[in-house]
Formats: structure tokens, C-alpha cells, sequence
């Protein structure tokens, strides 16, 4: 097997098996794998452009039973520090983002033991009700399961009551790497990958939509990831209800996965997966660069390792801060970064609707 005879099969648009992922993975020269993913990327999406979100990430509660060693944002009932707001006071936090220019809430919380199913009905029917300025996007598959349970529903009833007051799609936390090796180690309470990918598949099957994300540099192994991106290039296969691929790399401070971690992922090993991403990912539309998560710079640069997206301005966000990791920009600064990249800026929606373009300024063209 030669990286060589890979490449040629990306470049051709076949299909790229999970063995010559892993060879890629392995062997590869990284800047031949950018060159390959910025080809298949300007196939996919041929403008020169990256888009961008502007939007916020805040939680409605900090509870959370499933104690997840890679996470320092959860508390127990009881504990110093734990919260769960109210409906009003979400939907006054949505006022003011959407008066900050802010058209996707990406809201998420723990998996709580006791909130009932209709406080998230609630949630989601009075946001698009009182504040229609801003998309929901609402909810990971933990909580959906979470729902069900404290409900006493099915999933995919849950799914159809959600669907009926008004969420449309589904961001794509909870899958860490789906490895069952490595969520017996790392997140042993909060079920198995055919749980985060039955949840996607019955929320595709109704019309959702939904990103899919992977947390990577803990635990795993090349194998993991390769599985990982091979159940989810299947699940698009059924249905295409992902939006876009969004990778990013484990943050330690504060966790209990601290202690015992190997090692922390590079920046090169970031820009490996992203290119990686966009080779194996031949069906889904867009993989998304994070200036938030690996640092301004390396999300930059990422735009030439095949990412056409640049992610949400985050206007809040704790579950990083609670990590000890904080990047903070803004539409300004998200345009001037994806400028200084050499691409046309462009606000899109939650569901990669282009709102406006802001085009390269001549001198840096």
C-alpha cells in the first residue's frame, strides 16, 4: 500500500478505505496530506471562501450524573457552584445575544437527574416563540437519552415532541471518540457509541439535522480514530443529516483524565486530523476549523488543511473556561482572521445558509 496510490484514489473521488485512512494517518507527509484535502475541499465547496457563525454557547445547568473523567464543568446535586436556571432566565440571556447580533444559540447542559421533559419543551417552544432572531440548536444525544429516561419516553418520542414545539437540529457533543474501548475508560456512565449514534440516526430520520464532533488526544489510539470516522461516514450515508465534521483536542486542566494522560495533542496532530477529516469525510459538505479550541493561528491554518468553516464567534462559553482554556474573538476579529488566511469571509446560519459575504480586500488578494 503506497500513500501515492491513496492520494490518487481521493483525487479521482473514489472512496478511501478504513485501512488506507489509517496508512494516511501513519505514514503520510503532513503537508501531502494538506495538499490532498485543499483539492477535494475546493471540489466540495470550489468558492474561496470560509465561513462563520456568530453565536453563543451557554448552559442552562451544571448537573450532571454521568461523570465523565475528561470533563471539569460538572457538579453533583448538593455541590458548591451547581445551577440550573430557570426557562425565564435562558430566554433573557437569548435576548440579549440576539440583540448582540447573535443567530444560533448552541445550548447544552449536564445530564440532569431531575428536570422534567417539559422544562426543555418549554425551552425550546418560548425561544422560538419570543425570540425569533436566533436559531436553536439545542441539546447532545447524552441529554436526549437523559430525557428519555427521566421521561419515561422513548428516544425517539422525545425527538417528536422536541420536533414539535420547534428544534430543527442537534449539535453533536457527547461523542468523544466512538470507541467503545475508549468510552469504557474515559466516560464509562454515559453509554455506548450506538447510543450517540442510534440518537443521530432517529433525529436524521425525522428531518434533523446535526453536526458531528470528535475529542481527540487522550486515550485513543489511530484505530479509534479511523472507527470513529467510519461510523459516522456511514450514518451520513443513510440519511446525509450532518452538516459538517467538527474535531477538536482534549483540554486537561481541572479534569481527573489530568493525572493520567499520556500525553496532549500538537497543533500538527490537530492539522492531521482536519486534513485526515476531509479525505476520509467524502459525504459530508463541510469540516469546520476551530480557532477556539487550538488557538487563533493553528485555526488558520487549518484552512489550508482542507476546513472551509471557521466555526461560532462565542460570544459565552463554560465548559473549556471550566478547563482552564479561554479564546475569545468576535465578528470583527473572526472576519479579519479569516482574511489574513486569504478567503472571503462569510456569516452563515446554523445550517450553513450564507448571510453575508465580506470579500477579500483588494490588497490582500
Amino acid at each position: 500500500m503506497q500513500s501515492s496510490d491513496i492520494a490518487r484514489k481521493g483525487r479521482g473521488g473514489e472512496r478511501i478505505t478504513p485501512e488506507e485512512g489509517l496508512h494516511l494517518l501513519r505514514n503520510s507527509d503532513l503537508l501531502d496530506l494538506a495538499d490532498l484535502a485543499g483539492e477535494i475541499r475546493f471540489r466540495m465547496n470550489p468558492e474561496r471562501r470560509v465561513t462563520f457563525v456568530v453565536d453563543t454557547n451557554p448552559n442552562y445547568s451544571n448537573l450532571c450524573t454521568v461523570d465523565c473523567i475528561f470533563c471539569a464543568f460538572y457538579r453533583h446535586p448538593g455541590d458548591e457552584g451547581e445551577y440550573t436556571h430557570s426557562v425565564d432566565h435562558m430566554i433573557a440571556k437569548f435576548k440579549e445575544s440576539a440583540v448582540q447580533g447573535v443567530t444560533t444559540v448552541l445550548l447544552q447542559g449536564g445530564v440532569h437527574p431531575s428536570l422534567p421533559l417539559a422544562y426543555y419543551l418549554e425551552l425550546v417552544s418560548r425561544t422560538v416563540r419570543e425570540v425569533p432572531e436566533v436559531h436553536p440548536h439545542f441539546f447532545s444525544t447524552s441529554e436526549i437519552i437523559g430525557m428519555a429516561k427521566i421521561s419515561g419516553l422513548t428516544v425517539s418520542e422525545v425527538l417528536r415532541r422536541l420536533w414539535d414545539v420547534g428544534l430543527r437540529s442537534l449539535p453533536g457533543g457527547g461523542a468523544e471518540i466512538l470507541s467503545d474501548r475508549v468510552k469504557k475508560k474515559i466516560s464509562h456512565l454515559k453509554g455506548t457509541s450506538a447510543d450517540w449514534l442510534g440518537v443521530m440516526r432517529e433525529a436524521h430520520r425525522m428531518g434533523y439535522k446535526s453536526t458531528a464532533t470528535m475529542m481527540f488526544g487522550h486515550l485513543e489510539n489511530d484505530e479509534d480514530i479511523i472507527e470513529h470516522l467510519d461510523v459516522i461516514r456511514k450514518l451520513q450515508d443513510e440519511y446525509h443529516g450532518f452538516t459538517a465534521f467538527v474535531p477538536w483536542s482534549f483540554k486537561p486542566g481541572n479534569t481527573p483524565l489530568e493525572k493520567i494522560i499520556p500525553r496532549y495533542a500538537t497543533p500538527t496532530r490537530y492539522l492531521q486530523m482536519i486534513a485526515l477529516s476531509r479525505i476520509y469525510l467524502d459525504n459530508f459538505p463541510h469540516i469546520q476549523a476551530s480557532w477556539f479550541s487550538e488557538g487563533k493561528k493553528t485555526g488558520q491554518i487549518a484552512l489550508h488543511f482542507g476546513a472551509d468553516d471557521f466555526g461560532g464567534t462565542l460570544q459565552e462559553e463554560n465548559v473549556h473556561a471550566a478547563a482552564n482554556f479561554v479564546n475569545k474573538t468576535n465578528t470583527e476579529e473572526c472576519i479579519q482572521l479569516v482574511h489574513e488566511s486569504g478567503f472571503a469571509a462569510a456569516q452563515r446560519t446554523t445550517l450553513y445558509e450564507v448571510l453575508k459575504v465580506y470579500e477579500l480586500p483588494a490588497e490582500a488578494a
